[in-house]
């Protein structure tokens, strides 16, 4: 159980505050810039967590009678492309930065990639008092610079059959609740399959069913202590709601088989940078800015699964694969009755 709030909690600590000393610096370049950085910065990380999120939903087709139930451990793992690693970021796009090392556009680190060498930055900000100054920064690398490319989830869910071959689900993390992180995630779906329908059901060698499953996290990270900035109450805060729509099919024998199927996910996170942020607008004056900036994303994307299960009386153990703009992994242990 700890090992598994433990995976969760790295996983959001890291996404949301690898770029935060100098996403914050930005902000003395204006809002309106530190906000666009963001935006692009943290996207491949939050796309990513959301593919996560939907892994391990179902390990079969072939859903539970009426009352057979299963408990299950599950640990997630996306995987970040050279493609994810990156973004393009045009300084004609913003309004107070432009790149020492010259030229207005230029690939840069993402959350989930690193720049191999130093990419530096010059603000622009205007002082009442010696007019316009300008200070260098170091845009943030990533999670890559410690050799981390897989994001992770990972999930208590529970599954019972009802009647007619329809069996719901729930998913949850124990709540996560420590001095910097607060986070919280569940979710709920439900499978109905196909072929319980038809008169000779238990003569089929294959089920196929299909399944709609909703996911939410959200989480907060104190960033008190991490910003560099003085102010009060400083945070940022993270909603992110995913659906999974999957037709599914597997083989229905004794212990070992096999499933996959096609699916869709849609998603949304948004991430509000809150509290007050006092940005020194020289050595003498200093802003007071208040809630900063949200940046959001959204996955729309078609995936593939392909996976296989082992039961061995009330024990199971399944492994699947997904294909899709982030490709994921799973493994899952399950104890169950049917």
């Amino acid at each position: 159980m700890k090992k598994l709030t433990l995976l969760m909690l790295v996983c959001f600590t890291a996404l949301t505050s690898k770029a935060q000393n100098d996403i914050d610096a930005l902000l003395a370049a204006g809002v309106e810039d530190a906000q666009r950085f963001a935006n692009d910065y943290l996207m491949p990380g939050t796309n990513g967590l959301m593919h996560s999120m939907n892994s391990n939903w179902f390990n079969t087709a072939d859903a539970k009678p009426l009352g057979g139930f299963e408990i299950s451990i599950i640990a997630n793992a996306s995987q970040a492309t050279d493609e994810n690693k990156t973004f393009l970021m045009n300084t004609a796009e913003y309004n107070n930065v432009r790149f020492v090392q010259g030229g207005q556009s230029q690939m840069v680190a993402s959350v989930l990639g690193h720049n191999e060498t130093d990419v530096i930055v010059e603000i622009t900000y205007d002082d009442p008092i010696f007019g316009e100054q300008t200070e260098e920064i170091t845009l943030p690398t990533g999670l890559a610079s410690q050799n981390v490319s897989l994001i992770p989830t990972a999930f208590i869910q529970g599954a019972v059959g009802l009647v007619k071959g329809i069996e719901v689900k729930a998913r949850f993390v124990p709540k996560i609740d420590t001095e910097d992180v607060k986070l919280n995630a569940y979710g709920a779906g439900l499978q109905v399959e196909f072929t319980k329908w038809l008169p000779a059901d238990k003569l089929l060698p294959i089920a196929i069913s299909g399944l709609v499953a909703y996911t939410h996290l959200d989480a907060s990270y104190d960033l008190t202590e991490s910003s560099g900035i003085q102010g009060e109450n400083q945070r940022l805060e993270n909603d992110t709601n995913t659906l999974l729509l999957q037709l599914i099919a597997s083989t229905k024998m004794p212990v070992i088989n096999f499933y996959g199927g096609l699916g869709y996910i849609k998603g949304k996170s948004s991430s509000d940078m809150l509290g007050t942020y006092i940005v020194s607008n020289g050595i003498i004056t200093a802003d007071a800015i208040e809630d900063p900036f949200s940046v959001s994303s959204e996955v729309s994307s078609v995936r593939g699964t392909l996976g296989t299960k082992l039961k061995l009386g009330f024990f199971r153990l399944n492994a699947e694969y997904h294909i899709s703009d982030f490709n994921a992994f799973s493994l899952g242990i399950n104890f169950g009755f049917r």
